[in-house]
């Protein structure tokens, strides 16, 4: 009976610059893949400030290796980044704190450029990442992760789903067709 699928995945903080260079590695390997101008996103730039955004404590920039790699170095089998976001006032779900009288404004994480190279994909590589990533949001205190894919990444769409993510407005103008936001409340 061999392994579970994802047993020898390990996930891990990417901090030196051997992984933060893995990171854009992998974050030009999803562009390409996705095969759109995601310039309005000011990715260039994102790239030569990594890890940016998504640095700690606020943020995760999470690289997905294989233990079971004989090859020297990092064997990177995708990436899965988080950052803190700030969305519309009209997108904000406020907390009752039982009472109604005091509320406040929720936390808001934003899950960006999940990637599974094509040589790793079914070993539910990207699952693992969503997890991870999910569980650092509601380490560091957010109260809602939100993302977009495009509605044509009919997998990832699934895979988002099944985790519990669900269809929700949009949360910024993403100009690409066939935007799909998702979200999910942590509490």
């Amino acid at each position: 009976m061999g392994d579970p699928p994802g047993s020898s995945i390990s996930i891990r903080q990417a901090t030196t610059p051997d992984q933060l260079a893995a990171v854009a590695a992998c974050f030009r390997a999803y562009v390409e893949w996705l095969g759109e101008d995601i310039s309005f996103q000011n990715y260039e730039s994102e790239l030569q400030s990594l890890p940016g955004k998504y640095a700690e404590p606020a943020g995760a920039l999470l690289l997905a290796t294989d233990d079971d790699s004989s090859e020297a170095g990092l064997n990177v089998l995708g990436c899965i980044a988080l950052r803190p976001i700030d969305v519309p006032a009209d997108y904000y779900r406020e907390d009752d704190d039982g009472g109604g009288q005091q509320r406040r404004r929720r936390r808001y994480a934003e899950l960006k450029r999940l990637f599974v190279y094509p040589e790793a994909r079914g070993r539910r590589v990207a699952r693992v990442l969503i997890r991870e990533a999910i569980g650092r949001a509601r380490e560091q205190g957010y109260d809602e992760v939100v993302l977009d894919t495009l509605g044509r990444m009919t997998a990832a769409v699934s895979l988002y789903k099944s985790e519990g993510f669900q269809e929700v407005g949009a949360y910024y103008h993403n100009p690409l067709n066939g935007v799909v936001y998702m979200g999910m409340s942590l509490r």
